[in-house]
């Protein structure tokens, strides 16, 4: 077995394995109907920022000239845009079998999602009507013409291109752009206790006479195209701009991009395909692929529940914290000891509950926070306005380069600098992904120190479908460390010394080394040794050699790997003490745990990195010791429980089948199990 070719999983193929286990999610007949259809939803949103990064970026290693094969694990760029769209094609495929599969399934629970043809007397009115009022003043139509360029259409967004043949059988062709205004799927009157439903799209396609009744024709079709553009940012070298003018202009810039992607109807007539893609400039080259009759399935997330609570997921109640208070004063329990908050399985409410206390606190004199990404209507913004208001001096480090969010983040950075909030936006060249804030607090005559370090962002809308950590301390050692990285925000010219928590760039990779060096160590030794790792990616070659080494040691290695996975494991002589699972279900796992055996006495982190090149030295990330003994034993019981999944856990190997783990252990799923243990601890 060759190392060249066997050692790495690409990147961008393990990622749509990723992909293809969200399908199973859709797939899966226990999964209740509507949540099935939310999964489809999911899959397509992953699947057009795939294509906006990553494909982009390989297309742009291809057109460099360059052969992209050590970049690529072993790939050339060419034939890895080839073996990308034949799996996303098959993908596709399988998606829209699947949507058939769960359309009449709704229809056996009393839902009909019509189309056009299907609409009757009772309907009629209402949906013309609802054209009439709603979306008639939303279309944008515009009539292609041989002599004229065709408008550059907008990135992701899907338009139904129009066939007319004219009464003097000449052909005529327009684009309607879908309005993303608008609600996709419009709930029609029920018709007894049956639920009518119809797309968007189709209710436009019923609506084609009162669009273009100025022209005279024989016939008219509708078939929907969509063009995927490159998500690059590309920034002005103007010296006389603020950063936040550079990141507005490219963000805007962005629905310019190369495209890299046309999905297209695949019952379009040839014609009318071979008219547009000389109108757009597409050829074979690019990504063209064949979808179903809808595209932008990505709003199948937001699926109307139409009151059906039995085809939903059970709503959990987040539960609180044991013996930590969300109606009295927080500082004082986190002067005593420290406490981890796991959403969504506890509430989110705590996060707020400090910053809000910390506003309102006449002793607390400073807040320094890093924000990534921020809820649509963030009370963690709101916040810290509020502590502005009254005195206090706040300092945020804002990330406008989140991808996807820039401009959200672009408006909350103008409206808190208004208010008074110092800005502070990163570090030239590294993202700021690390997740903390440290507020200062006066007692008597001594300034003590108050904080948290997460694994994921402070943001309430995803803090209720994605699994994080989040330390709350008021440890000196910690947060004394934690002060450096904001110091370092202001004077980045300075590289600090870190005694308790890992930094990246500057020193992620080597204590990590020196962490399973360690347990290397120990095995030669005849001690305990083992790693066990919970991360969203690993793709860093550098991190998957090394934990080659350690397994070619002995070291018994246990990973928890929710996405890109570029680690071969179970190979004879290179991995063969390495096993990997990856667990997808109900809401997203992002929790980021590290543990290090330590001869029996774990070394445990919790972290906003993922063991990839960019987040090692590309960004600035923190990983933060767990030194309390009762936290450091939950961390490790839920690992423990994760790894135990039965149910939702598919095993990672050489094969990237996706395999489902089974076994004859009783049955346990992780998220759930998870919930009744936070359950247990509260009521104990």
């Amino acid at each position: 077995m060759t190392k060249e070719k066997n050692s790495y999983v690409n990147r961008e193929l393990s990622w749509l394995q990723f992909n293809e286990r969200v399908l199973q999610e859709a797939k899966d007949e226990s999964v209740p109907l509507i949540e099935r259809l939310r999964f489809l939803g999911i899959f397509s949103n992953n699947l057009d920022e795939f294509f906006k990064v990553r494909y982009a970026t390989v297309k742009r290693i291809d057109e460099a000239g360059k052969g992209g094969k050590s970049e690529l694990g072993g790939v050339k760029a060419a034939e890895l845009l080839e073996i990308i769209t034949k799996v996303v094609i098959q993908q596709q495929s399988d998606s829209l079998d699947i949507l058939s599969n769960i359309h009449k399934r709704l229809e056996k629970e009393g839902i009909f999602i019509i189309n056009e043809t299907e609409i009757d007397s009772k309907h009629h009115n209402f949906i013309k009507d609802y054209y009439i009022q709603n979306v008639s003043p939303a279309l944008v139509t515009i009539i292609l013409n041989d002599s004229l360029e065709i408008p550059l259409l907008k990135d992701s967004a899907a338009y139904l291109a129009v066939k007319m043949v004219l009464d003097n059988n000449e052909k005529q062709y327009a684009l309607i752009e879908i309005p993303k205004s608008m609600d996709r799927f419009v709930v029609l009157p029920k018709k007894g206790d049956d639920n009518y439903i119809i797309i968007l799209d189709d209710l436009i396609r019923y609506c084609m006479d009162d669009i273009f009744n100025i022209f005279n024709y024989k016939s008219v079709t509708a078939s929907m195209i969509k063009i995927t553009r490159d998500g690059e940012l590309d920034f002005d070298s103007d010296l006389s701009k603020s950063f936040i003018e550079k990141i507005s202009e490219s963000v805007k810039h962005r629905q310019i991009g190369e495209p890299v992607r046309f999905v297209y109807d695949k019952t379009i007539d040839s014609e009318t395909l071979k008219y547009l893609m000389s109108k757009m400039g597409i050829d074979s080259k690019d990504s063209v692929i064949p979808g179903g009759r809808y595209h932008n399935r990505r709003d199948y997330m937001g699926f109307p529940s139409l009151g059906r609570t039995d085809l939903l997921y059970d709503k959990i109640v987040p539960l609180q914290i044991k013996d930590l208070s969300l109606q009295n004063s927080i500082f004082p329990s986190l002067s005593e000891r420290d406490y981890l908050l796991h959403t969504p399985y506890q509430t989110f409410s705590y996060v707020v509950k400090f910053l809000r206390e910390a506003a309102l606190d006449p002793k607390v004199k400073t807040i320094n926070i890093t924000i990534y990404r921020l809820a649509q209507i963030s009370h963690v913004a709101s916040s810290l306005i509020n502590a502005a208001k009254n005195g206090k001096k706040v300092t945020v480090v804002i990330e406008l380069r989140a991808r996807f969010d820039e401009q959200a983040n672009i408006d909350y950075a103008e409206q808190m600098q208004t208010e008074g909030v110092n800005l502070l936006f990163g570090v030239d060249g590294l993202k700021v992904h690390s997740k903390m804030c440290v507020i200062e607090r006066k007692e008597g005559k001594k300034i003590k120190r108050y904080g948290f370090i997460s694994t994921g962002n402070f943001n309430e809308s995803t803090a209720k479908v994605y699994t994080d950590f989040t330390l709350f301390t008021s440890n000196p050692k910690i947060l004394k460390d934690v002060n450096k990285v904001f110091n370092f925000f202001n004077t980045n010219y300075l590289i600090y010394r870190y005694k308790h928590i890992i930094t990246s760039p500057h020193y992620t990779k080597s204590k990590l080394f020196s962490l399973i060096d360690n347990e290397i160590e120990n095995v030669k030794l005849g001690k305990p040794a083992y790693i066990k790792l919970k991360l969203n990616s690993i793709s860093s070659y550098a991190m998957v050699d090394k934990l080659y080494e350690a397994s070619r040691a002995g070291v018994k290695i246990q990973m928890i790997v929710r996405g890109i996975c570029c680690l071969v494991p179970g190979v004879p002589g290179m991995s063969d003490n390495i096993e990997v699972i990856s667990i997808v279900d109900k809401f997203l796992e992002h929790t980021r745990l590290y543990v290090f055996c330590n001869s029996d006495d774990p070394k445990v982190y919790i972290s906003s990195a993922d063991w990839m090149t960019r987040n090692i030295e590309h960004r600035v990330e923190v990983s933060c010791p767990i030194y309390q003994e009762d936290i450091k034993e939950d961390l490790l019981n839920i690992f423990d429980i994760c790894w135990s999944d039965n149910v939702k856990a598919r095993i990672i190997d050489e094969t990237q089948s996706n395999q489902y783990r089974t076994n004859d252990n009783p049955k346990v799923r992780s998220q759930f199990a998870l919930y009744d243990y936070f359950k247990n601890k509260l009521n104990a």
